[in-house]
């Protein structure tokens, strides 16, 4: 691992924390430690924020030339460094190795690629009339992200905010802070100039808090639970910044009457248990017309049963450990929930896997004849738990789906297109897939309701950095 593991990266030096505070990095498919890094406190947020600050001025006047040129030295050193950036998610969070690399370490490439290319053709004045309408970097941004998509989640902020021409502060979850750690060191070799980017490591009621409170930050953009993005929004509220949030979901997925029921189950259990469920997206409520109950359910355990649950380090493992401890905790309570409640556990339930006596493993678990009023298809539960729940007609199901305080993601499958579509409108989700169509990263991310508020990827996640100002008479200037 990197030797700058117990050093936060400010004002482009790797630099010892204020005060010594450590954490072991837990490997979750074994339970023991695989790294260890610094604490940081509001004095080390405090170092972090005014080197932000003082470079903010010069790097917001860089051309658009210049951010392209960074943004395009750090997409060839993060293609270098892709393997190192896997070995490190699947020991931190334990995703199967050949994910970690084939997918979830290649995500944030895509995410920095994505923002160069809407760096290059975006247009920051307009003349309307006589005003001219201008888009300015919205100043130091604190970014506050994920455990679960370590560096989708951190690239979706970093390489937009790069190229809008702000400074930023970034606290990643202290569950995996160590490609975080890589990442910096991306950043520094590409040349990114000092100040506009740093890391601090910490928790979020020390490091967290002390951003989103923090007089100098301009932005906090939160990525995690609907309960932290409440406390950042509470904690940015005294300095009217503002905020952008991506939460919770429970998202439905809704099988129409004309759909392959056999196939789109199946899909829908391989992409619910991805990640080990632990996707914000995931499509963790499953839909079907009441009289094709049981050929779901027949689906559903075919399916589960052929989830390779086992050592990240293994080929053949489909789906590691869960990422925490907690998580695992959280994740078998809502399972005995479900069992608790009269749900139908039709694959998996409460315990390890067999053979697995060590590590944050669970079962695929499926539950049938699920009510929407049930506990486990109300909370979030972050892991491999699908409920499948019988609806009477199209208006059922969107009522259904739509029952809920999340809007994240929904999906539709139908053999007619057009029919899906139409129902896609109707769902109060800020995504929707149809027909198992995979997400476009130039398009918007973000959700309704609890699911947050902004957007993030693509254009729209660009604007977010970005202010508005009209100069009125700039004709005559």
């Amino acid at each position: 691992m990197s030797g700058n593991n117990l050093k936060f990266y400010i004002d482009g030096k790797w630099v010892d924390p204020v005060e010594p505070r450590t954490l072991d990095v837990i490997d979750p498919a074994t339970e023991e430690p695989c790294g260890q890094i610094s604490l940081g406190s509001a004095a080390d947020v405090d170092k972090a924020v005014a080197a932000a600050r003082a470079a903010f001025d010069s790097y917001a006047e860089t051309s658009r030339e210049e951010r392209l040129d960074l943004l395009n030295r750090i997409i060839e050193i993060y293609k270098s460094r892709i393997g190192d950036l896997g070995e490190a998610i699947s020991s931190e969070m334990g995703a199967p190795l050949v994910f970690a690399k084939k997918v979830q370490a290649p995500s944030g490439l895509a995410h920095i690629k994505t923002a160069a290319r809407v760096l290059q053709s975006y247009e920051f004045e307009e003349m309307q009339g006589s005003t001219l309408m201008r888009r300015e970097p919205v100043g130091v941004v604190g970014m506050i992200t994920p455990w679960n998509w370590p560096q989708n989640q951190i690239t979706c902020k970093v390489a937009p905010a790069l190229a809008a021409g702000c400074t930023m502060v970034l606290k990643p979850s202290e569950v995996a802070p160590l490609d975080a750690i890589i990442f910096a060191e991306i950043l520094d070799e590409a040349g990114v100039p000092a100040g506009v980017f740093n890391l601090v490591n910490g928790d979020g009621p020390t490091v967290g808090e002390a951003m989103s409170a923090h007089p100098d930050i301009d932005m906090m953009s939160f990525t995690g639970s609907t309960r932290g993005g409440v406390a950042v929004a509470k904690g940015s509220a005294d300095t009217v910044k503002r905020v952008t949030q991506e939460l919770g979901g429970k998202s439905a997925n809704i099988l129409l009457d004309d759909a392959d029921i056999a196939r789109s189950v199946k899909g829908g259990v391989f992409v619910c248990a991805g990640n080990a469920g632990q996707s914000c997206n995931a499509p963790t409520r499953m839909l079907v017309p009441m009289d094709r109950m049981a050929e779901a359910i027949e689906a559903a355990q075919s399916a589960a049963g052929k989830i390779a649950v086992g050592d990240p380090r293994d080929e053949g493992t489909t789906m590691g450990p869960l990422a925490s401890g907690m998580q695992f905790d959280k994740v078998q309570g809502l399972i005995e929930k479900g069992v608790e409640e009269g749900a139908e556990l039709v694959a998996g339930g409460p315990g390890r896997p067999d053979g697995l006596d060590k590590g944050y493993y669970v079962r695929p678990t499926v539950f049938a004849n699920v009510s929407n009023d049930m506990t486990i298809a109300r909370e979030e539960i972050f892991g491999p738990v699908l409920s499948i729940i019988g609806y009477s007609d199209e208006d059922e199901a969107v009522a259904i789906a739509n029952d809920t305080p999340y809007g994240l993601s929904g999906y539709v499958s139908s053999a007619d297109p057009q029919r899906a579509a139409k129902v896609a409108r109707r769902l109060r989700t800020g995504n929707v897939h149809i027909n198992g169509a995979m997400p476009d990263l130039s398009a918007a991310f973000g959700g309704y309701k609890q699911s947050g508020n902004g957007r993030e990827w693509g254009a729209h996640g660009f604007e977010e950095f970005l202010e508005v100002k009209a100069i009125f008479g700039a004709d005559a200037a």
